[in-house]
């Protein structure tokens, strides 16, 4: 026997009932909720008996409902039959969700509408992994042009060096020549303003190598709580009376590694960019705190590695910026500014030693509310050798010979002197040519190469390569005091090299000399 309507309809309305992850219930033709399944409740908040007889655009968003969302929905619904869309929807409680919503028209035998049939599904997992997906997507895209950028401003910015090299030197041996001819005046001014704009040129090129993270760092260990709360009063000097300064530390601050100097330029240059939105004055606040970056973070920012790092955070007050200033404001010569009033290169620069310093910077700005710009530089590792204190350990000197490189006369006389008080034989050179004219014809036994970085023609680093070339296993310590950039890339010390930085004490150069030469006995 067949089952009768009545029964059919009594299941189907429980098999409806039973079901959790839809929502799922009918409405008259007006809108009005008339059944209520138990998905609803779940999904909603809702119990039957409270919503029954409720009006459906009571699940929509305020914004929708102002805009007549329900209303638009329910009328396609009727004319063309069904009515799909996603969107935000509300739950009793308030929260919202990303719901997925189907309405269907019902309709009797005789084609007259009776009420919609509503589904609505929470898709609020599914969206926010498509956001998510969208923002790494953007991030990456946006990190890919950075990267192709800086490539190019790099470029340029070396071989526009090599040129500007040429003009100013041809510029320098014209004014000599110029000087010694009389009634000159003019020319002189007029060779002494092409001088300036040609140096003005070679301080642009600086900053695109800062850009393309190709600039000389020099890191050092910095507690971050003493190095802001000492940026204060040069940050006061250079910015004015009108731009309130406070510093805001932080109990427990990591220490970072990064070049100090670059570092005060960086905060400098926020604070000036600051300073521009707040013509009227402000408020700028420098504060620290330690930050970890985890799967989530760098999922949506690819290029961030995970771990800690200490953040730096400048905020002002000033006018904030759009969107799409904000998405370009890391460019090179991008500027809001008039013409004459800035190279577009500050926050550029910025983004460059931030980046070449193993960190990443970010942007938190709305216009009319001000802006925060925030670096992150990774936690530094202390290392117990670099906390030694050599003028403390005894200047223990030794026989061995050792062949001293250094163009600097008064400099290499102290050496020769330091060394030779402490019983080492000395052989000393004045460059590396001289060096290498030694190892080649000079028989004598050479048992360290002490050379300086940095020299005219043939540089320390390649003498150091020629050298252990000539007479294999012999160990090289190279001094220098104001570039590593030879020895040291992307802010590291080469693997396999030993420095002593100038200026340095007796006892510091007897305690290098001496582990150094320690060390190949023990090899």
């Amino acid at each position: 026997m067949a089952q009768g309507t009545g029964e059919f309809e009594v299941q189907l309305d429980s098999l409806i009932d039973a079901v959790v992850d839809y929502a799922i219930f009918m409405l008259d033709v007006e809108g009005y909720v008339r059944s209520w399944n138990t998905g609803a409740e779940r999904l909603k908040g809702y119990g039957r008996s409270e919503i029954l007889g409720q009006h459906f655009s009571r699940f929509y968003t305020p914004e929708d409902q102002a805009a007549q969302v329900p209303a638009r929905a329910l009328e396609i619904a009727r004319t063309e039959g069904r009515f799909l869309a996603e969107g935000w929807r509300m739950r009793k409680d308030g929260s919202r969700f990303w719901a997925s919503v189907v309405i269907d028209a019902i309709k009797n035998p005789q084609g007259e509408l009776v009420g919609f049939a509503k589904v609505t599904r929470d898709f609020t997992e599914r969206h926010e992994t498509q956001r998510l997906l969208k923002e790494t997507q953007e991030q990456l895209a946006a990190s890919q042009k950075m990267e192709a950028v800086g490539q190019l401003s790099g470029g340029i910015a070396h071989d526009f060096n090599n040129l500007l090299m040429v003009v100013l030197g041809n510029l320098d041996l014209a004014q000599r020549q110029v000087r010694q001819l009389p009634d000159t005046t003019n020319l002189q001014r007029y060779i002494g303003n092409a001088i300036r704009g040609a140096q003005r040129a070679s301080a642009l090129t600086s900053r695109l190598l800062a850009f393309s993270r190709r600039q000389a760092l020099d890191p050092k260990p910095i507690e971050v709580n003493k190095f802001i709360n000492g940026s204060v009063d040069f940050l006061q000097r250079s910015l004015g009376e009108t731009i309130e300064i406070e510093a805001v530390g932080g109990a427990g601050i990591w220490t970072i590694e990064a070049d100090p100097n670059h570092l005060e330029s960086a905060l400098l240059n926020l604070a000036i960019n600051a300073r521009d939105a707040m013509p009227k004055g402000g408020k700028l606040t420098v504060e620290a705190a330690n930050v970890f970056a985890d799967k989530d973070y760098v999922r949506v920012n690819p290029e961030v590695t995970e771990g800690q790092y200490v953040a730096i955070c400048v905020t002002d007050t000033g006018s904030g910026m759009s969107p799409e200033v904000a998405a370009r404001a890391f460019e090179p010569f991008f500027t809001t500014k008039d013409a004459g009033h800035g190279t577009g290169l500050g926050l550029s620069q910025v983004y460059g030693f931030v980046k070449q310093s193993g960190g990443h910077v970010k942007i938190y700005t709305e216009e009319g509310q001000g802006t925060t710009i925030k670096m992150y530089f990774p936690k530094h590792i202390q290392r117990g050798v670099e906390d030694e204190k050599f003028d403390e350990l005894p200047a223990e000197g030794g026989r061995e010979t050792i062949l001293v490189v250094e163009d600097d006369t008064d400099v290499q006389t102290y050496l020769i002197e330091a060394l030779r008080d402490l019983n080492y034989q000395v052989i000393p050179a004045g460059n590396a040519q001289a060096a290498l004219h030694i190892l080649v014809d000079d028989r004598r036994h050479v048992d360290l190469l002490l050379t300086d970085v940095i020299m005219p023609g043939l540089n320390g680093r390649e003498l150091g390569r020629r050298a252990q070339a000539l007479r294999p296993g012999l160990p090289v310590l190279y001094m220098t005091g104001y570039s590593r950039n030879a020895v040291v890339h992307q802010g590291r010390l080469d693997e396999g090299v030993d420095l002593l930085q100038k200026p340095t004490t007796q006892a510091q150069l007897a305690s290098r000399v001496r582990e150094i030469l320690d060390r190949r006995l023990k090899d």
